[in-house]
């Protein structure tokens, strides 16, 4: 081991290629994963935003709240519900949105929220005619006191103030009241106007103690299944294109893994040959082959470890100078902890396959051939 360690000290030139392309191959892997995040984050930071534990819709609503309806009569059964400490109603409408000093074709893509609760970081709802707005419309050029014009109607909204994270379907959302986002549902979608006390979804606060999956399905039984209700993470988790990018981009980073394991099983394949000599030597004076594998397996994780410190810092840089808005990037401390993990996984079975032609090595050939 100490040997090992000395040559990594004395010799860096040595792996030097191979520490290149682990560190591009853990930027990439930090990217994908930072990108996956911000992508997902974007399409449901609304949901978690929402103040509550499960979201109920209408069971033909096929999880959607644009098909769902809640009507007075089925919230009072909702709310009877064991577990159910309380609900607020709420709707929402995608529309285009409109600054002054902007051309007529220059639209925001902005979701109306009007929930009774206000959303996880603001303290209460706007009045009516106002709304908090997420702060993905700052790039923009929104800032308090901006009127925005919203839908084809021209609905004047006036941003009051800011949240953060609350992004919906990639669009971000004006949150306002229930009074002010029904105005607004019935200008501009008048074929989807609801009545008064009409909801598409609920948003259910449970007991202290209570499970929220269990409450959900307990709503469910006592609607007579004319419900569906889910966890605020089941409803993210269900929007539209969520699973597939989560599939689609985890199959990208599993490739990438399986390069990685390629690029470290090529590069100690080729040093176990060079040192099939030397590995002679050792051997003969008493080495053991699992001793000198784990000094292969040592280099590699200590290889992969400072790829992964590098990569890292680069990422954290990246995420600081991309403009906020350009791309969906988001860098956590768990995605790098989590590809550097799978960088180290990689290197370690990467290792593995030269632990065959080291167990093969006879001192006495190995000592003759380099002579």
């Amino acid at each position: 081991m100490k040997l090992a360690l000395r040559e990594l000290r004395r010799r860096p030139g040595r792996f030097g290629a191979a520490g290149l392309i682990l560190t591009l191959i853990a930027l990439l892997l930090m990217f994908l994963g930072g990108l996956l995040d911000g992508l997902i984050r974007s399409s449901t930071g609304a949901m978690y935003a929402l103040d509550g534990d499960v979201v109920v819709y209408t069971a033909s609503a096929e999880d959607s709240f644009l098909r769902s309806r809640i009507e007075p009569t089925l919230r009072s059964t909702v709310d009877g519900v064991d577990g159910v400490a309380s609900s607020a109603g709420i709707g929402v409408v995608q529309l285009g949105a409109r600054l002054a000093d902007k051309g007529p074709r220059d639209l925001l893509d902005v979701v109306v929220f009007g929930p009774e609760a206000p959303p996880l970081g603001v303290d209460a709802l706007p009045g009516d005619g106002e709304a908090i707005a997420d702060t993905t419309l700052q790039e923009q050029g929104v800032q308090v006191g901006t009127e925005l014009s919203v839908g084809p109607a021209r609905s004047t909204l006036t941003v009051v103030g800011f949240v953060e994270d609350t992004q919906y379907l990639g669009q971000a959302a004006l949150w306002t009241n229930p009074e002010t986002w029904r105005t607004v549902l019935t200008d501009n979608r008048p074929d989807q106007q609801l009545g008064d006390g009409v909801f598409q979804a609920l948003t259910v606060r449970v007991d202290d103690g209570a499970v929220a999956a269990d409450v959900a399905d307990a709503i469910d039984i006592a609607t007579g299944r004319s419900t569906a209700s889910l966890t605020v993470v089941a409803a993210a988790e269900g929007l539209p294109g969520v699973e597939q990018q989560t599939a689609t981009f985890n199959q990208i980073i599993g490739v990438t893994v399986g390069i990685a394991v390629v690029v470290v099983a090529l590069f100690f394949a080729l040093l176990t040959v060079e040192r099939a000599s030397l590995y002679g030597v050792l051997k003969a004076v008493g080495a053991r082959s699992g001793t000198l594998f784990g000094g292969l397996v040592l280099q590699a994780v200590v290889l992969s470890a400072v790829a992964c410190v590098i990569a890292g810092s680069a990422a954290i840089a990246l995420d600081a100078v991309i403009p906020p808005g350009s791309i969906p990037l988001r860098i956590s401390g768990t995605r790098i902890g989590q590809s550097a993990v799978f960088l180290l996984v990689a290197a370690v079975i990467g290792c593995a396959f030269s632990l065959r032609r080291l167990l093969r090595v006879d001192p006495a050939s190995a000592i003759g051939s380099g002579s």
